[in-house]
């Protein structure tokens, strides 16, 4: 489920917002310079799609997302569960807190969600507006906006990145982050 949860900057137990509704998602990122969008793949996709299905059902988005961006790179990244695999629980761990601290980029930060959920904690305006991204939804942070992102205990989800630099995704990461204080993606998700 797509969800915006927003939280004063020093108050993470305060919700002033909480929605699922598009619409106000869209209104709410717009007031703080974030695009947000939702796709829809020019046919069926299979569950595990290779990457070049999923560059291809996802074609005119790219192509129209990376000429209004100018973004000369595109990728895919994939966080699946492997749990016949022993070293799986650490490299999920270790990807997981690569991002779970506040930074910024030097360049936008664009993502669509092909599978899975990832979650963007935004840092704007006093607020944190935690956007909780599922399959279809195209997140551009620009640049410079102080963020962090959690992929939840148990990482899943594919992901079309975009680039203008082949190190544009490189994370300037701040001394006194106050990451820790907010809730994370799974308590986000979680049954109330």
């Amino acid at each position: 489920m797509t969800l915006l949860q927003i939280m004063p900057e020093d108050a993470p137990e305060t919700v002033q917002l909480r929605t699922s509704d598009l619409d106000v998602i869209h209104k709410e990122l717009i007031k703080i310079g974030v695009r947000f969008e939702r796709w829809h793949a020019t046919h069926r996709l299979p569950a595990g799609a290779d990457d070049a299905r999923v560059m291809k059902a996802y074609r005119s988005h790219i192509d129209r997302i990376s000429a209004e961006g100018g973004y000369r790179l595109v990728d895919i990244a994939r966080m699946s569960p492997a749990p016949a695999d022993p070293e799986w629980p650490e490299r999920a761990r270790a990807a997981r807190e690569k991002f779970l601290a506040e930074h910024f980029h030097d360049e936008d930060e664009v993502r669509f969600f092909v599978e899975g959920a990832g979650c963007f904690y935004l840092h704007a305006g006093g607020k944190v507006h935690a956007m909780v991204c599922t399959a279809g939804d195209l997140l551009a942070v620009p640049s410079r906006t102080v963020h962090w992102f959690d992929m939840g205990r148990s990482p899943s989800f594919t992901a079309i990145r975009f680039f203008q630099e082949e190190d544009g995704w490189i994370g300037r990461f701040l001394p006194d982050s106050i990451a820790s204080r907010f809730p994370t993606l799974d308590d986000l998700l979680a049954p109330a």
